[in-house]
């Protein structure tokens, strides 16, 4: 197993623990769910050999970063994290954003909040907000969506927990369907075995997927307001063809660019689904690395 260097910061009122490689300009890897920075352990020593500091953290509430005080989990907490981390790390205008999953949440909304950190972005797996929204409420998203009005139940807590966090292992079979996951879900299940941490985490749904709020005029502008305007970076957005969390199709997929800068890129990658980083990652980095290019 890669091991890499590790470190903490205070951002937005948060210590968060991270993995570390390299140095040189900042290149940011936010992690979703149920995940960990460990999904970043192919393309973190890559990002390093590129010339970039590449460090990706437990987002808020993943163990070994710090469970919120505030419990705030919402997706402008998210954005404002992101934009932190790059000040607490000293960045320039020189870094890049790579996210996955939750992560592209908090990154969508950090790199039109604070455009001017942010050289170029590469995003996986949670097209951009406009998007995501037409998909979530057609009959077949719902369906695979199901855990988003589950986890809303207190009840929730205690069958994730349950069985070795069992309920995580089907979803990482569903999500990626073929892939070995062993030496990927240890890694998630452990930022997630203290029940305060996954209470947090669950936190993450229960705020954005409250039924007394979303759809409401209120509730979806404040989505709009943390995450849902256009990045102005030249963004490369990839979704696997075989994703079993959010499918998009080559229909969907053609309302994307507008949502993202001048110069971007879309793909549809064949023969993965929503865990791309580590089923294929010699292909997914080759193609962000491509896209991004060497740090200045």
């Amino acid at each position: 197993m890669q091991t890499f260097k590790t470190g903490a910061v205070q951002a937005n009122g948060i210590r968060f623990q991270f993995l570390e490689a390299g140095q040189g300009p900042l290149a940011l890897c936010l992690h979703g769910f149920p995940d960990s920075p460990w999904s970043y352990r192919y393309l973190l020593p890559e990002l390093a050999q590129a010339g970039y500091r590449a460090v990706a953290p437990f987002m808020r509430g993943y163990a070994p970063s710090e469970v919120a005080a505030d419990g705030r989990y919402d997706t402008g907490t998210l954005a404002a994290d992101a934009v932190a981390l790059h000040e607490a790390l000293g960045a320039t205008g020189q870094a890049v954003l790579i996210a996955h999953d939750w992560g592209c949440a908090a990154a969508y909304g950090a790199a039109a909040q604070a455009p001017q950190r942010w050289r170029r972005c590469a995003f996986m797996s949670v097209p951009p907000l406009a998007v995501f929204g037409e998909l979530a409420l057609g009959y077949a998203q719902i369906k695979r969506s199901f855990y988003f009005w589950f986890f809303q139940m207190q009840l929730a807590d205690a069958i994730l927990a349950a069985n070795d966090l069992a309920f995580i292992d089907e979803l990482w079979a569903d999500w990626s369907p073929g892939h070995d996951a062993r030496d990927d879900l240890p890694h998630a299940k452990d930022c997630l075995r203290d029940p305060a941490n996954l209470r947090a985490v669950l936190g993450y749904y229960r705020s954005l997927f409250d039924p007394a709020r979303f759809g409401s005029h209120a509730g979806m502008q404040e989505q709009v307001a943390a995450w849902g305007r256009p990045v102005p970076q030249a963004t490369l957005y990839l979704h696997g063809m075989n994703d079993g969390c959010i499918a998009l199709d080559a229909r969907s997929a053609e309302g994307v660019p507008a949502w993202l800068g001048p110069g971007s890129e879309v793909e549809l990658v064949e023969g993965v689904g929503h865990f791309m980083l580590v089923e294929k990652p010699a292909r997914i980095n080759q193609r962000i690395l491509q896209f991004l290019g060497r740090a200045a």
